[in-house]
């Protein structure tokens, strides 16, 4: 039998309940739900660092953030030096192609791919024009596509401006269908498709607004931890209280439905590339493997976007569809076995009877390997988090507050209830505190002193004023010349 080709498709904030298969009330998603049937659902995938570039790292090269040396948002770090999951394939005698967003640096890094069409949502900082942008000017809208007004880090939100065939997340469905009809035809293929959305700006092309009128918008939930007073919250989670102030509930609700929309066109765009691959030829003979980098807080627990560990913002779809006949990937199953983004490579690597790297530190979702826990660290200085989860209990530390978060994810999905320093959870916290202390490393290694948890002492967040409309992109044409400006700025405090 031939080798097996495999698509790897990877959206942006996409967490994992938001699949109708996964029992969501209103997002509609026809096409992963039918993939879904027809593989394995991952229900207990995580980001190791739910924050785009630091995610990417670990799913393109196998290592987790402490071996690739990024767990903030480093956009001006080098890729490690280490065979990628696109130059794995290759070297097994693989045409590897990638389409969309691949958010390393410098842009133009093919990082082990044969060809890269890109779509970086826009980021002419550096002096590059991606072939989205391009491909804007070619229909003549060269330099339009910021004309919405929104911006790529808040949730304010309309309809796509130009026609829809222009949208970038119809652009990469095409680009990758092209790509798989121009493939090689002596060689397999590796194909990654990387979505922007459903990242902001929230502007779905209308039609796909549309088919929401009818479907009634679910009320994100709010844990009982949440408290009224934000300044009553440790620093990381106030910070992100009071970000989602800017939005009343009338544009929240509106939010969430643009976000779903967003979310039901990939889900289209993901139906007409299986109506390609069957016309190809290439459905039976094709691995699919459907991921997030991250998910989005999207209002649950009053907080918007990522960087934290609760579900929405780190819990995300991990679906793998095998070829026709494969008894290894059983149809319709769900696995709950601890995951995360560092086994994709090995897994996809070993479906297709290829040897993982050595250097690869994630285990194949279809081995007899299971990890007893899984270990998430995100960002430095006040903002950092961490999270260690053993398959039921999760625990999460704010080191600024030294705050512990307890939840019984088998009892509690919807993590409304924090069981820290209740005494009949005495031994789990302690247990998984445990576990922590010996996954830190670093400066985190200051929080622990003779043995305890001591972190750093509370201070107030206020949110003060974005200058830049929280990086906020306008007009693209001519080009602007590159300029030394952040690419994102989060979380402004008055008085830093």
């Amino acid at each position: 039998m031939n080798k097996p080709n495999v698509l790897l498709i990877c959206t942006d904030h996409w967490y994992s309940s938001l699949l109708g298969v996964a029992g969501h009330p209103s997002v509609q998603t026809p096409g992963l739900d039918e993939i879904a049937e027809g593989g394995v659902r991952f229900t207990n995938a995580y980001s190791e660092c739910p924050v785009c570039i630091p995610a990417r790292r670990t799913l393109m090269s196998g290592l987790t953030p402490k071996s690739h040396g990024d767990r903030v948002f480093n956009d001006t770090l080098t890729f490690p030096d280490v065979p990628t999951l696109a130059q794995a394939f290759r070297n097994a005698g693989y045409q590897a192609d990638a389409v969309g967003k691949l958010h390393v640096h410098p842009q133009r890094d093919r990082i082990g791919f044969d060809s890269v069409l890109l779509d970086d949502e826009g980021r002419p900082q550096w002096g590059v024009i991606d072939d989205y942008d391009i491909y804007l000017g070619d229909q003549g809208y060269a330099g339009r596509q910021f004309d919405h007004g929104m911006s790529n880090n808040q949730y304010h939100w309309r309809p796509w401006h130009l026609p829809e065939e222009t949208h970038a997340t119809a652009w990469a469905g095409r680009m990758m269908a092209r790509t798989i009809k121009r493939r090689d035809p002596t060689k397999p293929g590796f194909w990654y498709l990387g979505f922007r959305a459903p990242h902001p700006p929230l502007v779905p092309p209308q039609s796909y607004l549309d088919l929401y009128n009818d479907i009634e918008i679910d009320q994100p939930a709010r844990g009982s931890w949440v408290s009224d007073d934000a300044s009553e919250l440790p620093f990381a989670i106030s910070a992100g209280v009071q970000r989602m102030g800017r939005y009343n509930e009338q544009q929240l609700k509106g939010a969430r439905k643009a976000f779903y929309a967003l979310c039901t066109q990939i889900d289209h765009q993901i139906r007409y590339l299986v109506g390609t691959l069957r016309m190809e030829g290439l459905l039976d003979n094709t691995i699919i493997c459907f991921i997030s980098d991250h998910g989005d807080m999207m209002g649950e627990h009053g907080m918007l976007a990522k960087r934290m560990f609760y579900e929405n913002s780190a819990n995300i779809p991990m679906i793998i569809r095998g070829v026709k006949g494969c008894t290894r990937v059983t149809e319709g199953k769900t696995d709950n076995r601890l995951v995360g983004l560092a086994d994709v490579m090995p897994t996809l690597l070993d479906l297709c009877g290829i040897d993982a790297p050595a250097h690869c530190e994630g285990l194949s979702m279809f081995s007899d390997q299971r990890r007893d826990t899984l270990y998430g660290e995100c960002s430095e200085g006040d903002h950092a988090t961490r999270m260690i989860h053993d398959g039921r209990f999760k625990l999460i530390y704010y080191a600024t507050g030294n705050a512990f978060q307890l939840f019984d994810l088998d009892n509690d999905p919807g993590e409304m209830t924090n069981l820290s320093n209740q005494a009949e959870y005495h031994d789990v916290q302690t247990r998984l505190q445990q576990a922590l202390a010996d996954e830190l490393y670093g400066q985190d290694l200051e929080w622990i002193q003779e043995g305890k948890f001591v972190g750093w002492p509370d201070k107030p967040f206020v949110l003060g004023p974005h200058r830049n409309l929280n990086s906020q992109r306008g007009d693209g044409w001519p080009p602007s010349p590159p300029v030394d400006i952040p690419q994102v700025e989060w979380h402004k405090n008055v008085g830093e």
